[in-house]
């Protein structure tokens, strides 16, 4: 059999026995799954990841799998971590308080009153939430090409601009450009590497963390619609804007802290301009293909996210309006903004540590409950006929909105593993700028054809509870797929042991078959 195996194939001996596993690959590739196979090539094509690219590949990128990296765990992290709580409360704060300027913008308006003014008005916060969210694929090249801290500095920078610019103007149009253009695009450049800069510096303690930030910020929640109703009232509108362009401005100087410590991706000999051309084709075809979305598990978790926040920021917009005309109680209602802001605190420091010892997807079970529950308290807001019992209503939605956030970030890492959680997260946070742009304009449309907020507040609440029935799915689909791939794993070791000793192979295989 040697003899005739080494006249057919003309090689000797060790050179078929080289041959052979390449073979046997043919044959275990065509034999594959697609699903596997697709996977398998992936891990081929992009070894680090998706930030790893080729050599000349991103300056500043991280490659999460590398095996001797371990984060410090604290150290100059704690500087990074005040720095991201900074950026994710001077942001969110302002955007959670926009209640209060949705009033005062229409207070603001000259001439004659339209009849769309409720729904001319929502576009405006609308806007800036939603471009927070449509440009994060957009950011997360950015991040990954660039850096996080010139990307998070510039944004910062760009938010500034808005907020400063809304103050010289009194159009509503305009305000469309600077407040939730400007302000929106340029608060999700300098939010999202916050994000992703927490990874550098934490891992095992990344759930506690993420924890600190969102909790940290909600201060922010709560302190920003008192002095954003006192300080409205004293100097006007206009002068806000420039109150809120400071911290902004502050945001700009702590991105100078995001700085990588993850080694960066090195280049593997040869001609650099090659190199670089490799690299950038290589990038190019990470950044825009979706590959996260050949899971299974968070296609469905993500369009169950884009599903709840339809209605998940109507309350934020058109609360203080529903309690001026209902409760005719103008001169409290940012008290209700900073019952949201305090629970959603706790639920985000809560909801850190109680993620971190639960193993796996079973996390995802959180969010079910907290976006439930938001829904039923979204259609209880009309039923509230005193101030106190509106109070006790908010502050269940802001528990549900610490839950929500909080672990968003740890259930993209179990979905899609640490490569690619910065694509993940920036798609999901794509999808959802269009609902969520959508929903607060929707509900004040209703109010001018109803007159008041009954039916968008209950509207609002249908939503999250659609959403959280879907992602209930994600843990069982998972499970699902993993027996899966064990049986495909299985079969594949089967399939891979028609070899003998001294790497000949049998006679009639259908290797050898071929090859003769």
């Amino acid at each position: 059999m040697s003899s005739q195996g080494s006249s057919s194939g003309g090689q000797p001996a060790g050179g078929r026995q080289r041959a052979a596993p390449q073979e046997e690959e043919l044959k275990g590739e065509a034999q594959t799954p697609p699903g596997v196979r697709d996977r398998l090539l992936e891990a081929q094509e992009t070894p680090g990841g998706p930030q790893d690219g080729a050599p000349g590949g991103c300056p500043e990128s991280p490659s999460p799998q590398h095996g001797g990296f371990q984060p410090p765990e604290g150290g100059y992290g704690w500087l990074v971590v005040f720095a991201a709580t900074w950026c994710s409360g001077s942001i969110f704060g302002i955007q959670n308080s926009f209640g209060i300027l949705y009033v005062m913008l229409q207070e603001d308006m000259e001439g004659p009153k339209d009849k769309a003014l409720e729904f001319k008005t929502a576009w405006v916060g609308a806007l800036a939430m939603g471009m927070i969210f449509f440009c994060s694929p957009i950011v997360s090249i950015f991040t990954d090409r660039i850096g996080c801290r010139l990307t998070s500095s510039c944004g910062a920078a760009v938010a500034f601009i808005g907020l400063l610019s809304s103050s010289f103007t009194k159009s509503l149009e305009v305000r469309y450009f600077t407040y939730g253009i400007l302000f929106g695009c340029g608060s999700s450049f300098a939010f999202q590497p916050s994000l992703v800069i927490l990874g550098h510096y934490f891992r095992r303690r990344l759930g506690l963390v993420n924890g600190i930030v969102a909790g940290g910020s909600c201060l922010f929640t709560m302190s920003l619609p008192f002095i954003m109703k006192t300080i409205g009232k004293a100097i006007g509108l206009s002068h806000t804007f420039q109150v809120l362009s400071a911290f902004m401005f502050i945001q700009v100087l702590l991105s100078l802290t995001f700085k990588p410590i993850m080694p960066r991706s090195v280049g593997h000999g040869g001609d650099k301009d090659k190199d670089a051309k490799r690299g950038c084709l290589a990038a190019t075809r990470n950044y825009f293909n979706p590959r996260v979305f050949r899971i299974k598990t968070y296609r469905v978790w993500a369009f169950g996210i884009a599903t709840v926040v339809l209605g998940y920021f109507v309350p934020y917009i058109h609360l203080m309006k529903h309690v001026e005309m209902e409760l005719q109680e103008a001169n409290k209602d940012w008290i209700l903004l900073v019952c949201i802001g305090a629970t959603s605190g706790i639920g985000r420091l809560a909801s850190g540590r109680i993620g971190d010892s639960i193993p796996g997807l079973r996390k995802i079970y959180l969010q079910v409950a907290a976006f439930t529950l938001l829904g039923l308290m979204s259609m209880m807001i009309p039923l509230c006929k005193v101030f106190a019992a509106l109070v006790v209503v908010c502050l269940f939605l802001g528990l549900c909105d610490g839950f929500f956030i909080s672990i968003m970030g740890p259930i993209a890492f179990e979905l899609v593993g640490p490569a690619q959680a910065s694509q993940a997260i920036g798609f999901l946070l794509g999808l959802m700028a269009i609902p969520m742009t959508a929903g607060p304009p929707i509900a004040g449309l209703l109010r001018d054809y109803t007159g008041n907020y009954n039916v968008s507040f209950y509207l609002a609440g249908v939503p999250p509870i659609v959403g959280a029935l879907v992602i209930s799915f994600v843990p069982l689909i998972h499970e699902r797929e993993m027996k899966r791939q064990k049986i495909e794993s299985g079969k594949a070791k089967m399939l891979s042991s028609e070899t003998v000793i001294n790497g000949e192979l049998l006679p009639g295989s259908p290797v050898t078959d071929a090859r003769v």
